[in-house]
């Protein structure tokens, strides 16, 4: 499987913005969407389950990409200037690392955009890995 190549634009959007919105299935097919913090590392996206307070680690995305690997992550600019809107649709397969401390590049680069993390143990607790296999984007200027 090859992953679709970025556009300079996109990377600068996507490095840009601080977060995004992962999709994933529902066991009836429905969209399950939830606002994420990303870290692009090695061409793939990697989403912590981090210790801001949660009812229960097993969060429903992680139950639904063991499930169902699929899902999207979009990461959109919105602007009352709309010459600047702006959007990349990431479509990919995901799997959940039971440790984050099998990715250390990844929580490094999560650690450099979020200084909260560099106060968590990321390294215990669950990450997600989206790996690209698709991708869609728009912008109002083509420059």
């Amino acid at each position: 499987m090859t992953s679709p190549a970025f556009e300079d634009w996109q990377l600068a959007l996507i490095e840009g913005l601080r977060v995004a919105r992962l999709a994933t299935l529902t066991p009836a097919g429905a969209p399950h969407l939830v606002p994420v913090c990303y870290a692009l590392s090695e061409g793939r996206f990697f989403i912590p389950i981090d210790e801001k307070p949660k009812s229960t680690t097993r969060l429903t995305r992680l139950r639904n990409i063991d499930r169902d690997p699929r899902g999207s992550l979009l990461f959109d600019r919105y602007d009352d200037d709309w010459t600047r809107l702006a959007w990349v649709r990431v479509d990919g397969v995901g799997d959940v690392l039971a440790r984050g401390d099998s990715q250390p590049a990844a929580l490094a680069g999560l650690r450099q955009r979020y200084a909260q993390y560099k106060r968590m143990n990321l390294e215990e607790r669950p990450l997600i890995r989206i790996t690209p296999t698709a991708l869609a984007a728009w912008r109002w200027q083509n420059g």
